[in-house]
């Protein structure tokens, strides 16, 4: 049989107090719990081993035991001994030692569903100080023994995520969408500002946690449509705005739609196809600050005329004559 160094297994130091211990723990059955790692056996051993560890450390009449042990079999290695002549008969018992046995964050029937029915405890810990095998059978097709407590775990339910579409208008006034669960109906508002990936979160409302676990969230991910005048870039808007050939050379007004209504533009004289104007504060709302905005950048798209009346291309031929 194998020593386990359940210090090292934690990554805790052997003076490392019950908080410490207590904190270790937590964070390493967080990364390698089953339910995080699906179809992943290394992290299914390694849970095992994390479980098993804090089984002894959190348990001050097993650790006082565990550490006497280990001090025996330190000196033996020190002094040269081999590993398989060490008198384990000093250590082992067949009967459950060291008070009741508690398995953290499991019931029977989760310890099975993780574990596939398979040993939750090694030899080395079964036989220093008693597991789950000999006694009368528990629920679940668990070996137990008298005393034997199992502690639910109190683990939070899964997050759940489900796609909603909205329009750029939605987007910019905020909007709610009306889902149904359980046979109820939540209404959840969707903020102003809101992108695509913009995920809306549902306290709550997600998977149901496991005994006495809190439910998990529900995530709404947002995907904004595309609109038919404007392009979105951030939190800026762009559109392009027909203007004809003697405003663009004259100078003159148009209007240029925002999603809030039309505004008008002053076109100077002799302004070029394609040129750029910045109106500020008319783009969409900013995301969690609804009274600041981004801009709206309007383009000029000249238009010429495709058909002229003798008298106007009279007139542009005395143009063309004047270069």
């Amino acid at each position: 049989m194998d020593y386990k160094d359940y210090y090292k297994v934690l990554g805790v130091d052997r003076n490392s107090t019950e908080k410490e211990i207590k904190s270790a723990f937590r964070k390493l059955a967080r990364e390698h719990h089953p339910d995080v790692n699906p179809g992943d056996p290394q992290a299914e051993t390694r849970f095992k081993e994390i479980n098993e560890a804090y089984e002894v450390l959190s348990d001050s009449e097993k650790r006082a035991k565990y550490d006497r042990l280990g001090t025996d079999w330190h000196r033996w290695q020190q002094s040269g001994g081999r590993p398989g002549d060490f008198d384990w008969s000093r250590w082992t018992t067949t009967a459950p030692g060291g008070g009741r046995a508690h398995v953290h964050y499991s019931t029977p029937e989760d310890l099975e569903d993780i574990f596939g029915g398979s040993g939750i405890f090694s030899d080395f810990f079964t036989s220093i100080f008693g597991g789950l095998g000999g006694g009368t059978q528990r629920p679940g097709g668990f070996g137990g023994f008298e005393g034997f407590e199992y502690q639910p775990r109190s683990q939070r339910g899964q997050d759940l995520e489900h796609g909603v579409e909205i329009s750029l208008a939605e987007a910019y006034h905020g909007t709610t969408r009306v889902l149904s669960k359980d046979k109820r109906r939540l209404e959840v508002k969707i903020p102003p500002g809101a992108k695509t990936g913009t995920r809306v979160r549902v306290r709550g409302e997600g998977g149901t946690g496991i005994a006495s676990g809190q439910a998990g969230d529900l995530y709404l991910k947002v995907k904004v449509s595309s609109d038919s005048r404007f392009v979105r870039k951030g939190d800026h808007l762009h559109v392009a705005v027909p203007v004809d050939l003697y405003t663009a050379v004259l100078g003159g007004e148009v209007y240029v739609p925002t999603l809030t209504g039309d505004v008008k533009l002053k076109v100077p004289a002799g302004s070029q196809n394609g040129r750029v104007f910045r109106l500020r504060g008319k783009g969409m709302p900013k995301l969690r600050k609804p009274t600041e905005y981004g801009d709206l950048y309007a383009r000029l798209n000249v238009r010429l005329p495709t058909e002229l009346t003798p008298k106007q291309r009279e007139l542009f031929e005395q143009l063309s004559s004047l270069e």
